[in-house]
């Protein structure tokens, strides 16, 4: 069973910060650390104690207009500047987060409540997107186009959509930001972005060190607050003209609704709800550590964590044996203890834990290992294990977010692709098969837009991170996530 938590001890150690300037809980606007005007301010916890970490400026749609009104005033000397210039400025940017990586790292696990481990990955992961799109600012190059008229010249060239909307997510409140806004940045756009309330700090943090990098006043501005009435803004003003959204996939159909009436460009990375399939054919153990790397990273808090976990027959009984040991084996704790599992990020995501788990033993599922939260009161849940799951089963219908396996039984092929592509979501797929002939069928065959095949870790910079049908518009990262924030424009020139 998992190590059970005797106490939730609160670690102060925010005061112990290399560099406490990157502790800041004001907002960031146009340049300057930013209170609200009557001092309105909203808690950020520890999801491992509950305990206060800060308490941040609540900004209002008035703040957030300001911060509009700062980011189209400095749109044009920013998109004018050479792209070496551009590139320069984030090339310190990246610099100074590798450098402030572990101070970093902290801030993040004390208001997110994932390991040091994790944290610390996800900065070098954040701060690469920096590095790439610092150099994907040099490659917007102009092309010709063979001329179809006589005596013209035709040039096609990228140029900067403008004003950028970002609106970030709780489980990856670093390179959710980084992937979106370094890009935007690349290209020549200016940027007001709103973090989760839950992990604001995070954001404020990359703030302080962008100014330090060189980014001017107005171009990189931060609000805090209430994302309903931020968002709703940033939707509905005419000057944002992309809006990059990371969460739900019920939250990316409002925003799409709210920037209809100005047709914004839109690029979104919404939910998932990813199956990994384990063939006969399979390396029993290689299956079994995919299975726990895709499930239980980041507690389960994660759109690319296995969701459903489907066995081939021939394999199942061993497999879910298993899989059980492993699960079984995995410690809960506090961030700072580096556990295999930590805290919830909220209550909300407890009970949504609590009642898939339910309804799937009530439909017949039965629980190997854990199944319940660790200690009344806390955000804790046990690692745990559920087979026998049938389809009609909530957990294999919906996104669970949580430390929580469910596995089925498969027969054949065909049966397994049509069962997996049964579901509203596109995002990811893992396959593990040795097959080769059966791996490049699955790639064709299943409706996701990125597949795993025998391996967990597929992101990073240089890839288009994304998914098809309710999984999301657009991708991010790769060349292809600065296209996004630009248009193209066309020019013909009579040359005779």
């Amino acid at each position: 069973m998992p190590t059970t938590l005797s106490t939730i001890p609160h670690h102060n150690e925010l005061a112990n910060l290399t560099d406490r300037r990157l502790l800041r809980e004001l907002a960031y606007v146009d340049g300057r650390w930013t209170a609200d005007g009557a001092g309105r301010c909203f808690a950020v916890t520890d999801p491992a104690s509950g305990n206060t970490i800060a308490r941040v400026a609540a900004l209002d749609a008035a703040d957030t207009a300001a911060a509009i009104d700062a980011a189209q005033r400095t749109l044009r000397s920013w998109r004018n500047r050479l792209p070496q210039e551009r590139a320069a400025t984030l090339r310190n940017w990246f610099d100074l987060i590798l450098a402030s990586k572990e101070d970093l790292a902290l801030i993040m696990t004390l208001e997110q409540g994932k390991s040091l481990k994790e944290a610390r990955s996800e900065i070098d992961y954040a701060a690469s997107f920096v590095e790439w799109y610092a150099e994907e600012a040099k490659r917007l190059n102009a092309e010709s186009v063979t001329s179809h008229l006589p005596d013209a010249d035709m040039i096609v060239r990228r140029e900067p959509v403008g004003v950028v909307g970002i609106v970030t997510p709780w489980n990856f409140p670093s390179a959710m930001l980084t992937r979106k806004a370094a890009a935007a940045l690349a290209a020549g756009c200016t940027i007001v972005a709103h973090p989760s309330s839950e992990t604001p700090l995070s954001a404020l943090a990359l703030a302080e060190l962008g100014e330090r990098a060189g980014l001017p006043a107005g171009v990189f501005n931060v609000i805090t607050g209430d994302a309903a009435t931020i968002v709703a803004r940033m939707c509905s003003d005419a000057r944002v003209r992309a809006m990059s959204f990371t969460g739900s996939t019920e939250v990316g159909r409002l925003i799409a609704m709210q920037c209809a009436p100005t047709m914004k460009r839109l690029v979104m990375e919404l939910g998932g709800h990813a199956p990994l399939i384990v063939f006969d054919d399979a390396d029993l153990d290689r299956a079994v550590q995919i299975a726990i790397d895709a499930k239980f990273a980041t507690s389960g808090q994660d759109c690319l964590a296995a969701n459903r976990i489907y066995v081939q027959r021939g394999v199942y009984d061993r497999f879910c044996t298993r899989l059980a040991e492993r699960v079984g084996a995995l410690t809960l704790g506090t961030g700072l203890e580096n556990p295999d599992v930590g805290p919830l990020m909220h209550e909300r995501a407890i009970a949504k834990v609590e009642v898939q788990i339910q309804d799937a033993l009530a439909k017949g599922a039965r629980c190997l290992v854990g199944g319940r939260r660790n200690l009344p009161g806390t955000l804790f849940f046990e690692p745990t294990l559920l087979v026998d799951v049938p389809d009609n089963a909530f957990i294999m219908r919906e996104e669970t977010f949580g430390p929580v396996a469910a596995v089925a039984c498969f027969d054949s092929e065909d049966e397994i692709v049509a069962r997996a592509n049964d579901t509203e979501y596109g995002l990811v797929a893992y396959v593990v098969t040795e097959s080769g002939r059966r791996q490049s069928r699955m790639g064709r065959s299943l409706a996701f837009g990125m597949v795993a095949i025998n391996r967990v870790k597929i992101t990073g910079a240089p890839i288009p991170f994304g998914g098809v049908k309710q999984s999301g518009l657009g991708r991010e990262g790769s060349r292809h996530g600065i296209e996004a924030f630009t248009d193209l424009k066309y020019l013909c020139i009579d040359a005779a």
